[in-house]
């Protein structure tokens, strides 16, 4: 019989808290803890509007400042987070897109290592 080894087993989220500077921190079933900002999930946003978006040249820098509605005027923020099966977690924020579901693996690659 072939015994399968917790080192056989992708690491999994096991606790995700919001940091006191509003970045999530998850740590992983291996120890490793990862912190991300909200700024960084969302320009990495896996929907198809969002990577199609992504592949547009950037426009040209407008020779006026944009005026700003009251929810982009606020910080950029995750509102909430729910897993998607087992696979996933759709985020959402409180302006730009929250369309997006991001694989386990992607967060994984995602985020700064907090030691």
């Amino acid at each position: 019989m072939n015994a399968t080894s917790n080192a056989d087993v992708d690491p999994y989220p096991r606790k995700l808290e919001r940091l006191a500077d509003r970045r999530l921190l998850i740590e992983w079933s291996d120890g490793q803890r990862r912190a991300y900002t909200a700024r960084e999930l969302q320009e990495n946003c896996p929907c198809a509007h969002c990577r199609e978006n992504r592949r547009q040249p950037a426009p040209p820098a407008p020779s006026l400042l944009p005026v700003l509605d009251t929810a982009q005027a606020r910080p950029l923020e995750i509102t909430r987070m729910a897993p998607v099966g087992n696979y996933a977690y759709h985020i959402d924020f409180n302006h730009g897109c929250g369309s997006g579901i991001y694989s386990i693996e992607r967060l994984r690659d995602l985020g700064a290592v907090v030691r």
